[in-house]
């Protein structure tokens, strides 16, 4: 597969070029659990967890994701309550269904070989175009820009971009990788490094970056204006309830839709309260309970008030015990009673799981509840 033509050097771009690389080598970052890989598979994993996560947090999950899924091949055959098991408390979790369907595309039309091209790379599910870009250029040497929020950062204030427009930042990365094509891949690495550590969005450290002299956004007074903010709407809050129902010594647990929020993972029984002002959560659990699941339970006490902020809403959730008395699940939803020491062995959403601990597992454990 042809590779994209090659740029004449800018001499700009050469006279930055040569102090962000020496800076991205002197630094030696040790925090990168995959800096210096040089496996695609490995990159390709690595990229699609640090989409929306910082590197730092998600270097832990991509060793024991390696560890647990070393190949294409591994990943392509596994289960997918495995592979959300391993990424559960990483979030954004489409990103782990996705990427054990692109393992699975891979290996049924590329022979289990991460294909090289971006063109190619963009068809598998979860791949945009950074991911792409990172994956060619730090996996194959290609010279192609891999340009996130950090990178996008810094070339808006080198350049001193008013708009910072996708194609005006596609031509800043490409000029700078052109001025050094030996190593595109450190040169998108360094680009991301800087706007991490240095060239922050408040506070950004001009005295300790290597580009400082370069920066025309620096010169001309607009460093806070670059890149331009994008004004966001106010998340809305949704209210929600649901039921720990038990029934002896097991409780009932249901899976989310794979197409959904939190798709793929367990859940607990639930309705949306109306908002702003919520209705008692004991009657709307136990008309859904009943209605929505064929099971007639008792409602009882609040057990704790949960909160958790996802990328575009905050939830509150309140929950509650339940008894199960009678009926059998009818939802098409699947579901599961689970015991104790079954609760491991599920993905649950990361804000599930210290109640799942303190007060749910626990209570599975006594004499009285041993099935």
């Amino acid at each position: 597969m042809a590779s994209s033509p090659k740029r004449r050097a800018d001499p700009d771009a050469s006279a930055a070029a040569a102090p962000l690389l020496a800076w991205f080598d002197a630094r030696q970052r040790d925090d990168v659990a995959w800096r210096g890989e040089r496996d695609p598979y490995a990159i390709l994993v690595a990229e699609v967890m640090a989409q929306q996560t910082r590197v730092e947090a998600a270097a832990p999950y991509h060793r024991r994701f390696m560890d647990r899924f070393p190949d294409v091949w591994t990943l392509a055959e596994a289960e997918e309550d495995d592979v959300l098991g391993l990424w559960e408390g990483l979030g954004y979790y489409a990103r782990a269904r996705n990427l054990r369907r692109a393992a699975r595309r891979v290996v049924s039309e590329y022979g289990g070989r991460i294909p090289r091209a971006v063109s190619e790379l963009r068809t598998l599910p979860g791949v945009g175009p950074y991911t792409a870009g990172a994956v060619a250029s730090v996996a194959f040497g290609l010279p192609e820009p891999a340009v996130d929020g950090n990178a996008r950062r810094v070339l808006s204030r080198l350049s001193d971009l008013e708009t910072a427009s996708p194609s005006e930042l596609d031509r800043a990365a490409r000029a700078l990788i052109a001025a050094v094509p030996e190593r595109p891949g450190d040169v998108n690495q360094a680009l991301m490094d800087l706007g991490s550590a240095v060239c922050t969005p408040l506070g950004p450290r001009c005295g300790a970056c290597p580009l400082s002299s370069r920066c025309l956004a620096l010169r001309r007074g607009t460093i806070g204006e670059r890149p331009p903010r994008k004004r966001r709407a106010r998340s809305p809050e949704r209210a929600e309830a649901a039921a720990i129902v038990r029934r002896g010594g097991r409780v009932l647990v249901l899976r989310r839709p794979s197409d959904g929020l939190l798709g793929g993972l367990w859940d607990f029984p639930s309705v949306a309260l109306p908002a702003p002002t919520p209705t008692p959560p004991a009657p709307a659990l136990t008309r859904v309970l009943r209605e929505g699941f064929g099971l007639d339970c008792r409602v009882g006490e609040e057990i704790r008030v949960l909160r958790h902020t996802f990328s575009h809403f905050h939830l509150r959730l309140t929950v509650h015990r339940a008894r199960w008395r009678s009926g059998e699940v009818t939802s098409a939803r699947q579901h599961r009673w689970v015991g104790c020491g079954e609760f491991g062995d599920l993905a649950f959403p990361a804000y599930l799981r210290r109640l799942i601990d303190e007060d749910v597992s626990p209570r599975d454990v006594s004499p009285r509840n041993a099935r």
